[in-house]
């Protein structure tokens, strides 16, 4: 099953970002789950949330990922709304 991560960051904490990024692709490339990943950008280009599709087998697996992300870990996220969703094209 597909799993969206929609995450949106609290305001002013592009340097908790800067600072985990890493941490953050790391444990993307490790994990093995990630099928894509990218941030949301604010009008002027700063990174301000995160969208990651996740390739788990249930939505409870999803949540832990979640949870387990260094930049939930961090504090960075405003909101993280989590998903099922279906891909149809691409």
């Amino acid at each position: 099953m597909r799993v969206a991560l929609i995450c949106i960051d609290k305001p002013g904490h592009l340097e908790v970002r800067k600072a985990n990024r890493d941490a953050h692709l790391a444990y993307i490339e490790a994990s093995g789950v990630v099928e894509m990943a990218g941030p949301f950008l604010s009008p002027t280009g700063e990174m301000v949330g995160s969208l990651v599709i996740l390739d788990v087998g249930r939505l409870s697996d999803g949540e832990d990922w979640a949870a387990a992300d260094p930049y939930a870990m961090a504090g960075l996220f405003q909101s993280v709304e989590i998903r099922e969703w279906k891909k149809v094209i691409g």
